[in-house]
């Protein structure tokens, strides 16, 4: 048993090694990330139809939320397991949350990368981590799966 735990160790511990590495030649640290959350989230609150939403759910939060944002985009980017949130949960019941919103959310990050990533690769990187993130939670949130059955579906 030792052993395998071992071994499982040694495993995660070269995942992280290999994102740390990946990242590092993208010149992604964890100032990047600070710098990210902050000038992202500061355009989150900006814009017309975002910020309402997300200051109606964070109102008198935003510390802590974006504190949660830094853990949540450096595990991801480091694979640190520094992140233990559980995203649905969070983005259930939130107050005109709709599926239209995820891609102004996309294209709002896109900009934010485009402003200040150090180069397009790590531009890429960032932004297709926010596609997969973003399509997850709105199936999560929204996906009906009686939409998909074939004798609803006009012929």
């Amino acid at each position: 048993m030792d052993t395998e735990i071992q071994g499982r160790a040694a495993h995660v511990a070269a995942i992280r090694e290999r994102a740390e590495a990946e990242m590092k030649a993208m010149g992604i640290d964890e100032a990047f990330i600070d710098h990210l959350v902050e000038t992202f989230y500061g355009r989150i609150l900006q814009h017309p139809t975002l910020g309402p939403v997300f200051d109606a759910k964070l109102a008198g939060r935003w510390p802590e939320h974006m504190q949660k944002m830094k853990s949540f985009w450096s595990s991801v980017a480091f694979r640190s397991g520094a992140y233990g949130g559980k995203p649905v949960q969070a983005h259930t019941g939130v107050a005109n949350m709709t599926p239209d919103l995820f891609p102004q959310w996309l294209a709002l990050f896109s900009e934010t990368l485009t402003d200040i990533a150090p180069n397009p690769e790590a531009k890429a990187w960032f932004m297709a981590t926010a596609e997969r993130i973003a399509r997850s939670l709105t199936l999560s949130l929204f996906y009906n799966p009686a939409l998909d059955d074939p004798q609803r579906k006009p012929a």
